[in-house]
């Protein structure tokens, strides 16, 4: 988009926290709120009887205190993955320690670039801290990587499990690179995964890896009657495509060493929490006009927005394009005066 169809534009900012990005986006949004109140409701419910005999003047001193921090005891305690001891973990944990220990390593580092959005995601449902290791065995916590089978991004979705679960996939963009909406997306396929085998993270974890129909037919084979439980998968694991038997090992072996190490220590600046502000554009605006109006680094705007796929929003709509935080009301305010030229070190 040329700096003159820019001029006189209108565009509209919003924070981080309310990525209310499409109607999916707004729905869910409304969806946790909801809970939220709900958390509140309920704590509010719990205070014992003999509360209302204290004076107002106590009374109010504690209604003050009460805020949602303190209200986790209303909110359904999130579940947990058993970390089973068995030789294929074995192997693994002497694998990372040894001959991949330094891409373990760096790996730990790499996923403080996206652990805030998946483990609020994952408190938000209540689903187990663990989970959070799933994109390091699928992607190595890359938002643009692509599998041999052409699966996508930081949760590997492929086209038609991603467009079920509500992403978008078209020439301008495609949301399984989005962290965002992928991971949205990925713990409520999990969610449902989990529910479908039994209550099994296990075999959930290798339904998400194998697919749901394929690990259905290896126990109604070799399983049949058998309680679905996280136990059955070692019964069946041998009976599993080559991937998955190593899947739920890898991710058992990495959540225990990782538990071990504690703190990851790195360079200051070398991992940046995935963070922004959102504005919102006409159709093919690009992200170099975007960077321009800023003055930021083009780089660090496309990796803020690795789901546009032609560095360009999609013509015919307004479109959120993600910005540094803090930084969208400059780019609101420089993007409705008209571009600057292009940088004279371009």
């Amino acid at each position: 988009m040329s700096t003159d169809d820019l001029r006189d534009l209108r565009a509209r900012v919003e924070t981080e926290d309310s990525r209310s990005e499409s109607p999916q986006d707004r729905w869910r949004a409304g969806w946790r709120l909801h809970r939220l109140r709900a958390a509140f409701v309920t704590a509010l419910l719990t205070i014992p009887v003999a509360w209302m005999g204290r004076d107002p003047e106590t009374r109010s001193d504690a209604l003050a205190t009460t805020t949602l921090d303190t209200l986790t005891v209303a909110i359904a305690p999130r579940s947990s993955i058993p970390l089973d001891t068995h030789p294929r973990v074995e192997k693994w944990l002497e694998v990372f320690q040894t001959t991949r220990r330094a891409k373990f390593e760096l790996l730990l580092v790499r996923k403080e670039r996206f652990d805030e959005i998946i483990q609020e995601n994952l408190r938000a449902r209540g689903m187990p801290e663990d989970l959070v290791y799933i994109p390091m065995i699928e992607s190595e916590y890359s938002p643009l990587a692509v599998s041999r089978v052409s699966a996508v991004g930081l949760w590997q979705f492929m086209s038609p499990t991603a467009l079920q679960y509500g992403l978008r996939v078209d020439p301008y963009v495609d949301e399984r690179r989005d962290p965002i909406r992928a991971t949205d997306a990925a713990l409520e396929y999990l969610d449902y995964l989990h529910n479908r085998f039994g209550g099994s993270w296990y075999l959930a974890a290798a339904a998400f890896n194998a697919g749901p129909g394929r690990l259905e037919r290896v126990l109604n084979r070799h399983a049949e009657g058998k309680e679905w439980n996280d136990a059955l998968f070692w019964e069946i694991v041998d009976y599993l495509p080559r991937e998955t038997r190593e899947y739920i090992p890898k991710m058992i072996a990495v959540s225990r060493l990782a538990r071990e190490v504690g703190t990851v220590q790195y360079a200051s600046g070398a991992v940046t929490p995935y963070r922004y502000d959102n504005i919102f554009v006409p159709g093919q605006t690009t992200l170099e006009s975007v960077a321009d109006a800023l003055d930021a680094n083009e780089e660090l705007i496309f990796a803020l927005n690795p789901h546009l796929t032609r560095g360009m929003t999609p013509p015919g709509e307004m479109y959120g394009v993600r910005v540094p935080v803090g930084s969208g009301a400059v780019a609101v305010s420089r993007l409705s005066g008209g571009l600057p030229s292009r940088r004279t070190d371009d």
